[in-house]
């Protein structure tokens, strides 16, 4: 019974803590602006695919994110305020990719179509805010004097809430058209760029977190790079 627990207990806290970062839903509209030249056909693949390697990605950074963090000498603070900065950036650049929409009935030049990887899965779905989080939670998993059956539901748990996460970001951008039809041009419009805005104001907040957390070092960091 303790170990069905502890399984609930590290599923709901993944889940619950990865949710509201990664926002599927607020991310469909984008996700259907950044799929707007790619045939309607493909799209359940490329739902199906952002799914798989936000999975992936988020397990990575759960189990051995730390590690490689650790390896490479990178900070969580570095991390956040470079990943923010590229959240920023795809924010801004969606915000005002709204402003051409009163050509969108003209023919517009084919481009290479949009790769289920970049952006549609980092950083749009998985950006550094969620692998900071997933990095985060990983690194306060218990020590090696927990038996191994607690580490495994543990650990099972967590893959669970990763795996629920997966299957969430897939319905929401399966399904993004209906969203859409519910919401109308309009609604969808005001929503693109509401997400967009909120996308951007996220990219800042992770700068914002990483800086606070540098700032207050800074001057030790001076006062041994200056000369005695």
């Amino acid at each position: 019974m303790n170990n069905i627990a502890e399984i609930v207990n590290a599923f709901l806290l993944v889940y619950a803590a990865l949710f509201p970062v990664i926002n599927p839903v607020g991310g469909a509209p984008i996700f259907l602006r950044l799929t707007n030249r790619t045939p309607k056909a493909r799209l359940p693949s490329l739902a199906r695919g952002v799914a798989i390697n936000s999975f992936v990605l988020l397990l990575c950074s759960l189990f051995i994110g730390s590690h490689v963090l650790v390896f490479f000498g990178i900070t969580l603070p570095v991390l956040r305020i470079a990943g923010g900065l590229v959240v920023a950036a795809l924010g801004w650049r969606l915000l005002h990719q709204g402003d051409d929409l009163e050509g969108r009935d003209q023919p517009a030049p084919r481009e290479k179509e949009v790769d289920a990887f970049y952006p549609l899965t980092m950083p749009l779905t998985v950006g550094p805010g969620s692998i900071s989080v997933a990095i985060t939670l990983g690194s306060q998993r218990p020590s090696s004097a927990v038996d191994l059956a607690q580490l495994a539901a543990l650990g099972g748990g967590a893959a669970t809430g990763l795996a629920a996460i997966a299957a969430t970001i897939y319905v929401c951008y399966r399904f993004a058209g209906n969203i859409v039809t519910v919401l109308g041009e309009r609604g969808t419009n005001v929503m693109m760029r509401l997400s967009a805005f909120l996308l951007f104001c996220i990219g800042i907040q992770i700068i914002w977190g990483g800086l606070r957390t540098l700032l207050p070092q800074l001057p030790s960091y001076v006062a041994l790079a200056l000369p005695l």
